[in-house]
């Protein structure tokens, strides 16, 4: 092989190899050792020699013997290099040396660094995650669909009569617009935030202003633009991948994604406090069917019973959780930024106070400004129209070209 023979290498390849070398150096260790531990038996089952049998013993003769193997030298004895094998062993010895040039890079680089090694060895873990979202997607928005429908056919079923035969008129009245009300904007802002794309950045346009490239679709990001590795393509103002709706909230249905939770966690609060009492009633009931002997309930009471606690539990702690993400995102959203943009603002808050300065989050137009431009209000009829009501008007501005504002009298120091 010419030694001056000058091998360009790619810093994606070589964390792509070096993942590969470290799974594969894992599987030739564990079947090395597990050789070794048959040699050894035989030799002592034969009466030759005893060898050592601790574990690390082991382990350094499986590693010597992997390396032995390895060599190229190996090669010349076995009659790979010259003669009829010469071309199958040359270029076993240029991979060999190729394989060396690349180890031997990853540690010499200048750009390499200790989370550069752990994203190589995590590379696997992070691909098989990023699979299994993709597939299980799928899963969840039907868990989705599926709790959803047990709670309004319990509400149907049991919560609703209750209400038309105990509770006034007026209370009767509100009750059903309130309950349709927020089951409409639930089914309608859910649909669109599963079945509306994220918004990509255009790729047949050269005077698309970026900011950078990506490294995985080798095209212009716009700003605010990040790389879904879920769905292996850029997303314009990503907010991050979320499996409840199998789709990425970018900037296209961000607005749905965020009205979704916000209708959902009412939803779950009003449904909650609604059946409180009956909640208690059926528990009190499940309570005295242990007693001797157990009172004389008829399948439609037990039913409805326990019906009622699992509407109750169900809604109970899908507001709690919900309602810590729904307040997470409009702490986001009055600040102006998403949650990708939370961690590099973080990130680069951090670099300039050590500088001494003070970083400014170039999206941020004051609180209230923030709320008008994430739902897309203009006039005050549209917290009406736009908010209050179902609407699938767009989004301001386009995602590629943003409204940045250095000259306000409040800045936000992150």
């Amino acid at each position: 092989m010419d030694n001056s023979v000058t091998v360009w290498l790619q810093y994606d390849e070589l964390l792509f190899y070096a993942a590969c070398v470290s799974h594969c150096w894992s599987v030739c260790l564990c079947v090395c050792v597990c050789l070794e531990g048959r040699v050894f038996r035989r030799r002592v089952g034969s009466g030759g020699m005893r060898l050592g049998s601790s574990w690390r013993w082991q382990l350094t003769r499986a590693m010597k013997l992997a390396l032995r193997w390895c060599r190229p030298c190996r090669l010349q004895k076995a009659g790979w290099v010259g003669g009829s094998k010469g071309l199958i062993g040359h270029r076993l010895s240029k991979l060999w040396m190729y394989s060396k040039l690349l180890l031997r890079s990853l540690y010499y680089n200048s750009l390499t660094n200790s989370d550069t090694l752990l994203d190589c060895a995590f590379e696997p873990v992070y691909w098989i995650v990023d699979n299994v979202t993709h597939w299980f997607g799928v899963v969840f928005v039907f868990l989705v669909v599926l709790l959803t429908s047990s709670v309004v056919i319990i509400v149907y079923l049991f919560v609703l009569p209750t209400i038309f035969t105990t509770y006034p008129m007026h209370w009767t009245a509100w009750h059903l617009c309130c309950g349709h009300w927020l089951l409409i904007l639930v089914v309608f802002h859910y649909y669109k935030a599963t079945t509306t794309t994220p918004g990509y950045p255009p790729k047949d346009k050269c005077d698309v202003p970026s900011v950078s490239i990506c490294k995985k679709c080798i095209t212009p990001k716009p700003p605010r633009t990040h790389h879904c590795s879920i769905c292996n393509v850029c997303i314009l103002k990503m907010d991050h991948h979320c499996p409840w709706l199998n789709n990425c909230v970018g900037h296209l249905n961000h607005r749905y994604f965020f009205s979704f939770c916000l209708y959902m966690t009412l939803g779950c609060i009003y449904c909650s406090i609604s059946s409180r009492n009956l909640f208690l009633e059926a528990y009190n009931a499940i309570e005295t069917s242990f007693q001797t002997p157990p009172p004389d309930y008829s399948p439609r009471e037990s039913v409805a019973y326990k019906c009622i606690i699992f509407l109750w539990v169900l809604t109970s702690s899908v507001a709690v959780a919900l309602g810590g993400l729904t307040l997470w995102h409009a702490k986001l959203i009055s600040r102006g930024e998403t949650s990708v943009e939370r961690h590099i603002n973080r990130k680069a808050a951090r670099r300039l106070q050590e500088k001494g300065r003070v970083f400014r989050n170039p999206y941020h137009h004051g609180r209230l400004n923030n709320w008008k431009l994430f739902f897309g209000v203009e006039t005050r009829s549209h917290w009406l129209t736009r908010v209050l009501l179902p609407s699938s008007h767009l989004p301001s501005g386009d995602g590629i070209t943003w409204d940045c504002t250095f000259t306000r009298s409040d800045p936000v120091a992150i």
